[in-house]
């Protein structure tokens, strides 16, 4: 049976958590009173702790100290407590003039957003790209250049167009052309990455050598452009500011961690933010990788188009300031979204950027 918390509880939960996120000691029961601005005993406080400690919310490091958050108590106040953080003025400036330069592709673009996460929030960040589920080739078309050359056009059922220069070494002609790209229409469309190849080999047999040479080459360009849209690319920042926060002042704490996030591979991640809201929280042993079992990990979406989704993301100590942390990821993810979508900033800033308060 899971008993509903009271107010004051639910301040004195609250007053925990956001004091061991600014000072990384166990609170005790005065600090509480202060934060909270409690008009109740020391012993009152003292007690709904240790009605809170019982409960599962918070842990006691050592009997004579104070009281630090569980990772329950700290899905309990993402959920319910922690207010919505307004980025500052300064913050948003930040963003967007580390955002706003002229990068030539979208990849140094996303590996640079995730440089300036890790500056803004001193924590190890990652930025990576997932492409939907499942994609497949909706078209080919296959186009005469000169006697002895074509250019393959392939589009995939998310609308990426991907195009390529072939040169034969013996002539062809547009009606050949127009013939193999029936048959490409016909056996090769609508199938995922992994039928391509078996389709292949079931069509050797049966085609003339030189019109099975193109057509060959025909599927391993559609199968290039596939796998390059389901490739997941990580791009990791700031790993050494692990060692700038007291949890992983050791380094046996901090190597596991260190070693994953050099390795880029973060395990299974969403491919795009579930929680109804503008990032995603995973806390402490709610992580699948058992390197993540004591961090925390958040994470913005942002969409590149074309059926394209990414992630931007930190990962830190379950002593985070969550609601901060949260506010300059979707922040952050939004700018990527525009650059994706429009080549750049919205004028003046991204949407709602001046109903921002000084933090």
């Amino acid at each position: 049976m899971v008993l509903e918390l009271s107010d004051r509880k639910k301040k004195i939960l609250r007053a925990v958590i956001e004091c061991y996120v600014q000072n990384a000691e166990p609170v005790g029961s005065k600090a509480v009173a202060q934060w909270a601005g409690l008009d109740v005993s020391p012993a009152t406080i003292r007690n709904d702790m240790a009605d809170l400690e019982e409960q599962g919310y918070l842990e006691q490091p050592h009997t004579s100290a104070g009281r630090i958050p569980s990772a329950k108590g700290y899905r309990l106040y993402v959920n319910e407590l922690m207010e919505d953080y307004k980025l500052s003025i300064q913050e948003t400036e930040r963003i967007n003039e580390a955002l706003r330069g002229k990068m030539s592709a979208l990849d140094k673009v996303i590996d640079e957003a995730g440089r300036v996460v890790a500056k803004l929030t001193q924590y190890p960040a990652f930025a990576l790209t997932a492409a939907p589920e499942r994609v497949t080739i909706r078209r080919f078309d296959l186009l005469a250049v000169e006697e002895s050359s074509f250019i393959a056009v392939v589009m995939t059922d998310t609308n990426v167009v991907r195009n390529k220069l072939f040169k034969l070494e013996s002539p062809t002609s547009q009606p050949q052309l127009q013939m193999l790209g029936t048959l490409l229409n016909t056996g090769f469309t609508g199938l995922p990455l992994s039928e391509l190849a078996p389709a292949l080999e079931k069509v050797a047999p049966h085609a003339a050598p030189e019109a099975y040479e193109l057509i060959q080459l025909v599927v391993e360009f559609g199968t290039e452009v596939l796998e390059e849209l389901a490739r997941r690319d990580i791009h990791t920042a700031g790993i050494a500011n692990l060692l700038e926060h007291p949890e992983y002042k050791s380094l046996e704490k901090a190597q596991p961690l260190m070693s994953l996030l050099s390795e880029a591979d973060l395990g299974p991640l969403p491919a795009t933010v579930s929680s109804g809201g503008p990032t995603d929280i995973v806390i402490g042993p709610e992580n699948v990788n058992e390197a993540l079992k004591d961090s925390s990990v958040i994470m913005a979406s942002y969409d590149l188009g074309d059926g394209m989704k990414g992630l931007i993301g930190v990962v830190g100590p379950t002593r985070m300031d969550y609601a901060k942390i949260s506010a300059r990821l979707a922040y952050v993810a939004q700018g990527l979204s525009w650059i994706a979508g429009q080549g750049g900033l919205p004028p003046g800033g991204l949407p709602d950027e001046h109903d921002t308060k000084e933090a």
